[in-house]
This record gives structure tokens, C-alpha cells and sequence, in this order.
């Protein structure tokens, strides 16, 4: 990282900045293309390793790159403010965001599925307490991202 001034590595502060986060974006190397796609999302992390869940429909390109590819990268951000200033080049923003890597994998098995969509709903909402139908899980396509490369930034001031 280049400003190391703007780097945070304090895993509390880590989570924090994630929750506060509304989407991440998960990239995937499609052949010679590369493509993005904003998800919601929900994560874990334990002793300082972090699990990125994301779902959508079972058909379709991402859920086909998540199951064809050993990895993706993913970025998320918060708290973005536009700083003006006379002189264009003095412009900045202000920011929090998380960047990285790692390894991509499908779930299918209902279990993991449920649990995958309760770690989900937990970014969103204080409830813990879902139920999710079967034929709901039965069409939900769940992949994950186990990380092994995060930055964290911020530029608050």
C-alpha cells in the first residue's frame, strides 16, 4: 500500500468499516474481460480470517465463474464524501474501503446454504432468527470467498 498513512490493520476496525459497507463488488477474470458485479453480501471472520458470502440466482455468469474459477477479487466502500477545493487538484475524498483476493467456491449443500443466507441477512439486519424455505435455498446459488489478500483503507480528514 502506498500511503501507509491511510492503512488500517486493526481487525476490530476492519469488521467495522465492513458492516458499515451496503454492497461488495466481486471481480472474476472472464476469459480476456474482467467482470464486476455489486452484491449484498455477509461475512465472518476468525482470527483474522475473513469469509465473504454472496448469493444470487443459480443461473447465470457469476454463479458460472464462481464455479469455474479458483479465485476472485472483491472491493467494498463506505462513508464517501466528495471534498472540493479551489484548485481542481486540491479536490479529495474521503473514504473507507476494503480491497482483496481469494479463493472462490460454490455451496450447495442446504445446511451451509441456510447458514451462508443467515451470515447474509445478519449485514443487513439485527434479526438472527430467519427461515428460509426449502424451495427458496433449493433456487439460491451461494458462493463464497475465502480471503487470503485484504487492505483496508480510510481517509477521514
Amino acid at each position: 500500500m502506498r500511503r501507509k498513512d491511510r492503512e488500517v490493520t486493526d481487525i476490530a476496525k476492519i469488521k467495522e468499516i465492513m458492516r458499515n459497507c451496503n454492497a461488495c463488488r466481486v471481480g472474476f477474470a472472464d476469459g480476456d474481460k474482467v467482470y464486476i458485479v455489486p452484491l449484498s453480501f455477509g461475512f465472518t471472520e476468525n482470527d483474522g480470517k475473513f469469509v465473504l458470502y454472496f448469493h444470487g440466482n443459480k443461473v447465470g455468469r457469476k454463479m458460472d465463474l464462481a464455479e469455474k474459477l479458483e479465485y476472485a477479487g472483491f472491493e467494498m466502500d463506505t462513508s464517501y464524501e466528495m471534498v472540493s477545493a479551489d484548485l481542481p487538484c486540491n479536490f479529495t475524498a474521503m473514504f473507507q474501503s476494503v480491497i482483496g483476493t481469494g479463493k472462490v467456491s460454490t455451496i450447495t449443500e442446504p445446511s451451509a446454504k441456510r447458514e451462508a443466507l443467515t451470515i447474509i441477512m445478519k449485514q443487513y439486519s439485527p434479526r438472527d432468527d430467519f427461515e428460509f424455505l426449502d424451495k427458496m435455498v433449493d433456487a439460491t446459488g451461494i458462493f463464497k470467498i475465502e480471503v487470503e489478500e485484504l487492505s483496508c483503507k480510510e481517509h477521514l480528514s
